[in-house]
């Protein structure tokens, strides 16, 4: 992937929302707002540490966890149940 966006907020009405529209007037006119990180184009699914990662996937991460203001746990990096980091 050259580019990784992450929906950090949507735009309703000229109005920067942060919480996710629950309600349906208000959910047609969301428009997503987006972080745009620099992708990576190595083959994760090797990877059984964060530092295993590519440093633009690790920074990924950084940006999750800065939205969402908690730590991230676990990470899936395939779709074998072995393929998770356990952060």
């Amino acid at each position: 992937l050259d580019e990784v966006c992450i929906a950090e907020a949507y735009e309703i009405d000229g109005e920067r929302v942060t919480d996710f529209p629950s309600q349906m007037r208000n959910l047609h006119k969301a428009v997503p707002i987006y972080r745009r990180l620099p992708g990576w184009k190595q083959d994760i699914t090797g990877a059984r540490t964060l530092s295993d990662l590519p440093s633009n996937a690790r920074k990924y991460v950084d940006a999750i966890e800065d939205l969402l203001e908690r730590p991230v746990a676990y990470i899936s990096i395939g779709p074998d149940r072995e393929q998770t980091i356990v952060v």
